[in-house]
């Protein structure tokens, strides 16, 4: 077994903080992560996400299954019909392979995988300067309409609450410095 077989890392945060940007750098600069694909019931956002890469696209009723099923680590209704979860498959698909699986979920699902993993996981609350930057960064990706921006943003000012229950923070203010920090905390739990 490698050293990092059977670890997690956990990389969380209201949406728009950019915690996928720092979990894609630590892919490119961190040998030995697997990254963890969600499920979800949501349609996919153009055509550039795919199944099996971005997300496991399923049905409602796929996934309703899968819940009886008891497949999924963690599992959670971010919104109405809308299902995100993390499959015991695809945790275990990574770890087969020798590597440590990295995670970016929702506050929500990475405290449930923090609690589900204990020790071997580490958990990494990202996190934005202000809410107007924020704001500005969901703005920005073009695929808000106004109702569904105020619910992100309300959302997040909850969700920014949870942030003493994670291992680390990163102020993701500057990407460049944000990115030597992720690459610093995870290679340390890594070799620990």
């Amino acid at each position: 077994m490698s050293q990092t077989q059977g670890k997690a890392i956990i990389f969380s945060a209201p949406s728009g903080s950019g915690k996928t940007s720092l979990v894609i750098h630590l892919i490119q600069h961190v040998p030995n992560l697997g990254f963890s694909i969600s499920a979800c019931t949501r349609d996919k956002r153009g055509r550039h996400e795919v199944h099996g890469r971005d997300y496991y696209f399923l049905s409602i009723e796929e996934f309703k299954k899968k819940i009886d099923e008891d497949a999924f680590v963690e599992w959670e209704e971010v919104y109405a019909g809308n299902f995100y979860g993390t499959l015991k498959e695809e945790v275990q698909r990574i770890w087969d392979t020798g590597k440590a699986v990295i995670f970016d979920v929702d506050v929500k699902g990475g405290l449930a995988l923090k609690k589900y993993f204990g020790p071997q996981a580490l958990a990494i609350f990202v996190k934005v300067p202000s809410m107007e930057v924020l704001e500005s960064r969901l703005n920005d990706r073009g695929t808000e309409t106004a109702e569904s921006l105020s619910r992100r943003l309300y959302k997040a000012k909850f969700e920014m609450t949870f942030e003493p229950q994670f291992d680390k923070t990163i102020l993701n203010d500057d990407f460049e410095r944000s990115s030597r920090e992720a690459v610093s905390m995870v290679s340390e739990f890594l070799a620990g």
